[in-house]
C-alpha cells in the first residue's frame, strides 16, 4: 500500500497523503486532482478501490504517424502527461505500412467513445491523401487537435510549430557561415509543413514559387526516412550546395552519410541542418546543429485545446503557431574556401562520373 501511494503520487505530482484522501473517499480535494490520482491507478496497473471502480477514466485518442523517428514518443510522452494531470487516459494509435490505418483508428476511438483526439503528423498534412475520416469526426462534432500544419477548411483546433521561421533560422546561421550555394532537404510534394518550408525557401533566395528551374536546383523532395535523406543530400551536393537545411532530423542522418559516401567532411566540406531536436542527436557523429521544435510547450497547448472543447468551450480557429529555436552544433561550420573549395568540386566532380 506505502509502495502504492509513492508511485500514484509521484506521478501525479501531488502528497502521498493526498493519493489517500482520494483513494478513501474524503473531502477536500478537486475534481481534477482526483480524476488525476484515478487515473494514475490506471496507467500504473493498480486496482482502484472497491467503491471506485465505477467510475470509468475518460479517453483521449493520440494519433501518430510512427515511433521510429524519436520526435514522435518526445511527443507523445508530453501529452500523456498532460492527459494524465487533467484526469484523461491517453489512447496510444500507430499507424503501420500494412497494419492499422488512421481512418480505421478513428472508428476503433468512436467505437470506445473517446472524449477526444489530438492527432501529430496525421494525414491531415498530405493534401493528396483521403481525408474522409476528419470529416467524420466532424459531422460527430467529436473535439480533435491538429498538430503540425494542417490542409485548410477541415475545421479543428490546431497547433504547430512555425515552419517559415525555422527555415529563416537555419538559412540565416549558413549565411553567416559564407554559405552561397544552400539546399533544402524535404518530404513529399503534397506534405503541409515542407510545402511551407518551400515557400519560406525560396522567398529567402529571392525566387518566385513559380519559378521551376531554381527549385530544380536547390529542392529536393523524399520521403522522411535516412534513405530519403541520402538521396536527396547526394544530388544536392553533386550540383554545388555546401550547405543543407533537411525537414527532420532523420533525413538530416541521411545527408551527413551522404556527404561521407561521396569522401567529403560535415562540416568541413558541408554544413547540414535538421529540424525537430529529437532525442539522442546531441551524441551523433558530428553533434547535430537542428531547429527544435517546442514539443513540450506544443503538447500542453494541444491538450489545453482540447480539454477546453471536452468541456464544452469555444476555442480560436486560428492555427497557433510557436517559434522554433536554432541549435547550433558540430554539423554546421565555415564555408569550404581557397583550395579546400577547389578539393570539394573537384572530389564531387569525379564522384559524379564515376557515378
Amino acid at each position: 500500500m506505502t509502495r502504492r501511494l509513492a508511485e500514484v503520487a509521484k506521478y501525479v505530482g501531488v502528497s502521498e497523503a493526498t493519493v489517500s484522501r482520494v483513494l478513501n473517499g474524503k473531502p477536500g480535494i478537486s475534481e481534477a486532482t482526483r480524476a488525476a490520482v484515478l487515473t494514475a491507478l490506471d496507467v500504473l496497473g493498480y486496482e482502484r478501490p472497491t467503491k471506485l471502480r465505477g467510475e470509468r477514466a475518460r479517453l483521449v485518442g493520440l494519433v501518430l504517424p510512427e515511433l521510429q523517428n524519436p520526435i514522435f514518443p518526445a511527443f507523445a510522452d508530453v501529452v500523456a502527461g498532460t492527459l494524465a494531470i487533467r484526469g484523461f487516459t491517453p489512447v496510444l494509435c500507430t499507424r503501420t505500412a500494412e497494419g492499422v490505418s488512421e481512418s480505421d483508428y478513428v472508428d476503433m476511438l468512436l467505437d470506445q467513445h473517446v472524449s477526444g483526439v489530438i492527432f501529430a503528423g496525421g494525414l491531415y498534412a498530405q493534401a493528396d491523401s483521403d481525408h474522409d475520416h476528419y470529416f467524420r469526426l466532424h459531422e460527430r462534432g467529436l473535439p480533435a487537435v491538429l498538430v503540425n500544419a494542417a490542409i485548410e477548411h477541415l475545421g479543428f483546433a490546431r497547433v504547430a510549430t512555425d515552419d517559415a521561421h525555422a527555415v529563416d533560422r537555419a538559412y540565416q546561421h549558413l549565411v553567416s557561415l559564407g554559405h552561397e550555394r544552400i539546399g533544402l532537404v524535404l518530404g513529399p510534394a503534397d506534405h503541409v509543413p515542407s510545402h511551407r518550408k518551400r515557400g519560406a525557401f525560396l522567398k529567402r533566395i529571392g525566387a518566385g514559387p513559380d519559378d521551376p528551374e531554381v527549385a530544380e536546383r536547390t529542392i529536393y523532395s523524399m520521403d522522411f526516412s535516412m534513405e530519403g535523406g541520402h538521396a536527396a543530400a547526394g544530388a544536392l551536393v553533386k550540383r554545388g550546395m555546401t550547405g543543407l537545411i533537411c525537414a527532420s532530423d532523420v533525413l538530416a542522418l541521411g545527408a551527413i552519410r551522404a556527404v561521407r559516401r561521396l569522401g567529403l567532411s560535415v562540416p568541413d566540406d558541408v554544413s547540414v541542418v535538421g529540424f525537430d531536436d529529437s532525442n539522442l542527436m546531441n551524441c551523433t557523429d558530428p553533434p547535430l546543429t537542428t531547429v527544435r521544435q517546442p514539443i513540450e510547450a506544443m503538447g500542453q497547448a494541444a491538450v489545453a485545446l482540447l480539454v477546453s472543447q471536452i468541456a464544452g468551450n469555444p476555442v480560436p480557429a486560428d492555427e497557433m503557431l510557436f517559434d522554433p529555436e536554432l541549435v547550433v552544433r558540430g554539423s554546421t561550420g565555415a564555408a569550404p574556401s581557397g583550395n579546400r573549395a577547389e578539393r570539394v568540386t573537384a572530389q564531387v566532380g569525379a564522384d559524379g562520373a564515376a557515378s
